[in-house]
């Protein structure tokens, strides 16, 4: 409705305003917990969202394409088709705009104050998983299981892929190509992706993959992506690269090769690739002598068509493939850097619940629920603390004779728990019962029993964990010396020494 385009242009502007004043409100304020902060920045990112759709909309409506601006504004002037009466215009224009805005009472000017404490209070709805923890760490076990029931995969625990998935270098190549391996890296890069929208909302991660993008370019015409090195220079020559011909004479020494190692250089040429291991050489030896454009099409994998006939289609095809998985693997590579920390707390919170009961993981989880409730309802306070004591169970730091009655200013290591460090004796007696020090007892291969208090080293642990074993065998009860036996004449041998009168007939 084009009478009404000025006042829709109005409101526009009104709503941009508003929005960027709540902005930087909402901004100022410090959050009181990592909660608040998370939901402070999904506010942020809602309302920058809202600014962005209307401002397209006024620059549709300042280009005016359908020319409705601009015969609204000549109304203004007495310009239109009814008449030139400027008072009877101006009037008509009154009557429209009370109209409009009885049709539309929201459309009113409103002050930010007004709903300032309102839109602050809002906790926008953010879907994090259980295993997520709101954010703090990755649930990454769906992409575990399609990882290790691959063929490229392995079979490692969940805490080792937490190394491995960011590493995809490590990958040979031959397995990257596989349709698999496409699909397991893009669910990956999209659950990454999704994740990192929710953690960190007010991240531009358009701006981080356009710079990723450029770096991939230079990287990848001069052949230094890592894990595709020299990758670009394969085109046209993908047989060369796999299996030199010129080095066999005849199909029997090529099939010396092996059954996979034919299997990629057929594909490599676009080439079938069934058959025997004979067949497969046979069909490659082919190539050695007869160009692809010359072989006969039942030798290739699809009937070609056009410039395909040359053999490069199947080349350039390859080198495309291989350019998308090394942008997607280098975009991961990005994002994995971006989330380093959340992914050492991932790997940290695993490690630590293989070492606690279901029930001590249940209480655990109470205990963070409730201490999350009592963060958002408390207001961050700046404290007073010089000497950085620590806090006591009121959140404040604890008295400065306590501090040195318990020893809290002595440090105490642990090699077995990877050189963690232990404030107070208290502390550190209580830890060789904890998680992380029964996991590095059960990395060493070694019972967490009691002989075993007070040892941090590992040496130390290892040493006395192989007399404890010697000590133990020799209690162990041996056969050969203390099982009993008796002669007709009721003379008793233990069994080495009656088994050895026996042979010589002594007995």
């Amino acid at each position: 409705m084009s009478s009404t385009l000025l006042e829709v242009t109005r409101a526009c502007h009104e709503e941009v305003e508003r929005l960027e004043r709540l902005i930087v409100k909402d901004l100022q304020r410090e959050p009181a917990s990592n909660r608040e902060r998370l939901f402070q920045s999904h506010r942020v990112r809602n309302m920058i969202d809202s600014v962005t759709s209307t401002t397209e909309k006024l620059i549709e409506i300042y280009e005016d394409k359908d020319n409705a601006r601009k015969v609204e504004i000549a109304a203004f002037g007495g310009q239109s088709a009814t008449g030139t009466n400027v008072f009877s215009a101006f009037y008509d224009r009154l009557k429209e705009i009370r109209e409009y805005h009885r049709r539309h009472p929201v459309a009113r000017v409103v002050d930010a104050g007004e709903e300032y404490e309102e839109i602050l209070k809002q906790e926008p709805h953010v879907e994090f998983s259980g295993e997520e923890g709101f954010g703090r760490y990755l649930d990454l076990h769906e992409l575990y299981n399609e990882y290790v029931n691959s063929k490229f995969g392995e079979p490692i625990e969940y805490s080792a892929y937490l190394d491995v998935f960011a590493q995809p270098h490590k990958i040979p190549r031959n397995h990257k190509l596989t349709r698999k391996y496409g699909e397991y890296l893009e669910h990956l890069l999209e659950y990454l992706i999704y994740f990192f929208q929710r953690k960190e909302p007010l991240q531009d991660l358009h701006s981080v993959f356009s710079k990723v993008e450029t770096e991939f370019e230079e990287h990848w015409v001069d052949g230094k992506t890592q894990g595709w090195e020299n990758n670009s220079q394969e085109n046209g020559h993908a047989q060369d690269s796999i299996i030199d011909l010129d080095y066999y004479s005849t199909v029997e020494e090529l099939i010396e090769v092996g059954r996979e190692k034919l299997k990629e250089a057929l594909a490599a040429l676009g080439l079938k690739t069934g058959g025997t291991v004979q067949q497969r050489a046979e069909r490659l030896f082919l190539t050695k002598d007869t160009p692809l454009e010359q072989l006969d099409r039942k030798h290739f994998a699809k009937p070609l068509r056009g410039l395909e006939q040359n053999g490069n289609a199947a080349s350039s095809q390859q080198i495309d493939n291989s350019k998308e998985i090394a942008l997607m693997e280098a975009k991961m590579k990005c994002l994995c850097e971006l989330l380093s920390e959340t992914i050492l707390q991932t790997k940290e919170n695993v490690e630590k619940k293989q070492a606690l009961t279901y029930e001590e993981m249940e209480a655990e989880r109470e205990e963070e629920e409730v201490q999350a409730d009592t963060e958002s309802d408390e207001e961050d306070q700046q404290i007073y603390n010089p000497l950085k004591l620590p806090m006591g169970w009121d959140g404040k730091p604890i008295p400065y004779w306590l501090y040195k009655l318990h020893g809290l200013g002595q440090e105490f290591k642990c090699e077995i728990c990877g050189n963690h460090s232990y404030w107070g004796r208290r502390a550190f007696e209580r830890h060789f019962k904890e998680w992380r020090h029964q996991h590095g007892m059960r990395c060493l291969g070694i019972p967490n029993t009691k002989n075993f208090n007070e040892i941090t080293s590992i040496k130390e642990a290892r040493f006395l964990w192989e007399k404890i074993q010697v000590r133990q065998g020799l209690i162990k009860w041996r056969p050969d010396l203390e099982e009993e036996y008796e002669d007709k004449e009721g003379n008793i041998y233990n069994k080495k020494t009656y088994t050895d009168l026996q042979r010589q007939g002594l007995i």
